[in-house]
This record gives structure tokens, sequence and C-alpha cells, in this order.
């Protein structure tokens, strides 16, 4: 089996690093717009060849799509015309958007994957070969998808180690705008007022693991973010006001010295203990 990944960054390129351990996989063949970034995941192994984006369309019995959410999209477009046996699966972290905006000609062979595994870094650079291994993975069948490429992306899913669960994609965003979006405004939003207020040396010597650890995912590609911010906007704007409204609870017991409140707030909270 043929595999073809266009987008050689921390996904794609982890996801590289996995799959040419596999017995059932041939050849995996890469495509990154950026020639830097195509020269790097070759150099570093990602993939065995590079490929142009025509060469992959047309040889790879499955191709993988782990780009930035908004480019998704148009390399959906662009895939058009693409063979019928050609499994494609995109890798990206909003799933309803996509799902609706994938042509009509390719429904039948389309899976919408989303990897729960990410770093703060990206590149081909901060690609490692665990970083899919024990991962869930969430796959959005779609009634028009056929069961032969979604039993073919499922096996290659599960032998390159990640834990397969279905969900809706209107479900997906709504999670994950909880789960693992809000986390990040959070995080940019925390990192943002911290440099406005404080100087960079005191951040240096008082940050510590508590803060490094909320600031570290506002390291990630704005890029990126920017496209998951836009294509899971009411998402995120719910679970925003969800959480204004606990902070806006938090600071009026605060103001009001309710310390037996508080302490019941916070001892509600130590619940996550039970499930992460």
């Amino acid at each position: 089996m043929n595999i073809g990944i266009i987008g050689l960054g921390l996904i794609g390129g982890s996801l590289g690093l996995a799959l040419r351990d596999m017995k059932l996989i041939d050849k995996v063949s890469g495509y990154d717009k950026s020639e830097q970034n195509a020269k790097d995941a070759l150099e570093l192994g990602l993939v065995d060849e590079l490929k142009s984006f025509e060469e992959i369309k047309n040889s790879c019995d499955v191709i993988f799509i782990a780009v930035p959410v908004e480019g998704i999209i148009k390399v959906l477009a662009r895939l058009e015309g693409a063979p019928l046996s050609t499994t494609i699966i995109d890798l990206g972290s909003t799933k309803e958007r996509i799902v609706k905006s994938c042509p009509a000609s390719l429904k039948s062979q389309f899976i919408a994957a989303h990897p729960m595994a990410g770093t703060e870094y990206s590149g081909p650079k901060a690609a490692f070969k665990e970083l899919l291994k024990g991962a869930v993975v969430v796959l959005c069948d779609d009634e028009s998808t056929s069961q032969k490429h979604l039993k073919r992306a499922t096996e290659i899913l599960s032998h390159a180690g990640m834990r397969i669960i279905f969900m809706d994609a209107a479900s997906h965003d709504h999670h994950v705008g909880f789960i693992s979006h809000l986390p990040h405004a959070i995080s940019f939003s925390l990192v943002n007022a911290t440099l406005n207020e404080e100087e960079r040396r005191n951040i240096f010597l008082l940050g510590g693991s508590s803060f490094a650890g909320m600031a570290r995912i506002a390291k990630s590609s704005e890029i990126m973010w920017t496209d998951i911010f836009r294509q899971n906007k009411e998402n995120i704007l719910g679970a925003m006001q969800a959480f204004k409204a606990e902070f806006a609870h938090c600071e009026d017991m605060l103001k009001n010295e309710r310390w037996d409140e508080l302490s019941l707030w916070m001892k509600n909270a130590r619940q996550i203990k039970e499930i992460l």
C-alpha cells in the first residue's frame, strides 16, 4: 500500500514516521508547499520520498491531509478527480465545516479524522514517532463514506497505535470547543495579560511550573490556531461564555470574602482527578 502525506509538519511528519514502520505500508510519499519543510522531512526520514501534489493525487492508495484546517478545504478541492479507489483522510482539529465543504465527488472515499495529539511545537523538526501512539483519534463517519474506505482507514490508524472512536462532526466540534480550543484561548489570554503587566525578567525568574504549564500551549502556531478559531467560532464562543460565568463567580466570592463557598467551589473542581 502506498501512502501520501500532504503537509509534513508535526502531525504529518509524526504519522510518516509511524507508517514507515508498518509492514502493510510499502512506501510513504510526502508533499509540502514549503520547499524547506519538504527538504527537512526527507532528510529526517519522515517520508521515503517527495512527490508533487499531482503525483500524490494520482498514485497513492491513501492520502492523509495534515495542513491547517482552512488549508484542508482548499486541498480537498484540489483532490477532485483522484481515483475512486483512493482513501482520503484529513487530520484537522475541526470537523463540521470540513465535512460540509468536501466535494460531492469525494464523499464516498473521504474520512474526517482528528487525532487528539500534539505539542506546542510545529514543523518537520518537531515530529516524533511516538506522538500518535496511544492517542485517541476521532472519526466523523459520514453516511456517504464507503465501508471499504472506512475499513482501510481504521486498519491503518489502529496499526499506527491510535485508539479509534466515532462521533458526528457537530458533536466533535462542540466537545473539542470546551476540551481543546477553550484552553488555548485561556492560555493566549493569560500570556498576553502577563506580558502586558510584567517585565520579562520577572516572568523568567518567577514563572514556576503552574504558570509554565498554563502558558505552554500559547507557544502554538498562530496560523494553525487562527484557522481553528475561525472554523469553530460558535462553539468556542459558547465555551467562553461558560468559562466567563465560572470566572465571574470566583471573582464575586473573592470580592465578598465568601471563603467557605470558595473552598467548596475549588473542591468541586478537584473531581477532575477522577477523570484525568
